[in-house]
């Protein structure tokens, strides 16, 4: 089993985790558009900005761990960690990746996430989450994720980041058609995993944990990003990736 730490276990049905996993990327789909080609050419990036494949990295906000998986069995020698606060989705890494990635509990919400994931990491990834974060937060957020970057390593956020060069800022925040579908298709994951007992101690964990917490939905441009991070002490940032309104940033020292 994979070592994780901060969520308790739960004794899950292997072809019930691959289901699950596999149908948590189709939603994943349907709200990052080409997401298959945002990860591809993230790794891409990774290796180009140390000539060599990641020795370790930390996949932020990580979910069930796909990314993460594909990450580690890209680069065979890589030290691969995962960071979740949700206790679901932490077990289904747990349950999937083995010996092969660290699968830790973190909040991102406060500094305190740092510590426990520790330091010397070549590329830290955060896909998807930062929206769940008030700007202050946010913002601290680049500060803190500096902290467990090795001298010289990179991260990448992907996130909703409208195009500043649009001529409306509302219209950068339209609804992508298909979004309805994408918000259904969540909602049905969430409900299919409901239906298994043995995940029902962690779903009342989940609640706790969000019943009073709702995601910030803060939808910054890339230039607010870039601008945070180069604050932070990152010395170049920028954009390397965008589908519409998504979007992916690279910073680096």
């Amino acid at each position: 089993m994979a070592t994780t730490t901060g969520a308790p276990g739960a004794v899950l049905d292997s072809a019930q985790i691959v289901h699950w996993r596999e149908a948590w990327f189709q939603v994943m789909e349907g709200f990052v558009p080409h997401l298959a080609s945002l990860e591809e050419t993230l790794c891409r990036i990774a290796e180009a900005a140390h000539g060599r494949a990641p020795r370790r990295v930390l996949d932020l906000g990580g979910g069930p761990g796909l990314l993460v998986e594909r990450m580690a069995r890209r680069w065979a020698d890589v030290a691969a960690t995962l960071m979740d606060i949700d206790p679901v989705l932490l077990a289904l890494a747990s349950g999937a990746l083995a010996d092969e990635v660290r699968v830790l509990h973190g909040d991102l919400s406060t500094s305190g996430w740092v510590d426990r994931a520790g330091g010397g990491y070549d590329l830290v990834t955060v896909v998807m989450t930062l929206h769940y974060l008030p700007p202050v937060q946010a913002r601290a957020f680049y500060a803190d994720v500096r902290r467990c970057l090795a001298p010289g390593g990179l991260l990448i956020v992907a996130d909703l980041m409208p195009d500043e060069s649009l001529p409306s800022l509302m219209g950068a925040l339209d609804p992508a058609p298909d979004e309805a579908a994408a918000e259904l298709a969540w909602a049905q994951w969430w409900n299919d995993v409901g239906q298994a007992e043995q995940l029902r101690p962690l779903l009342g964990q989940r609640a706790a944990i969000f019943d009073n917490r709702l995601p910030a939905e803060f939808t910054a441009p890339g230039g607010w990003h870039a601008a945070a991070a180069r604050d932070a002490g990152f010395g170049e940032a920028g954009i390397f990736w965008r589908c519409g309104r998504h979007a992916a940033l690279a910073a680096r020292d």
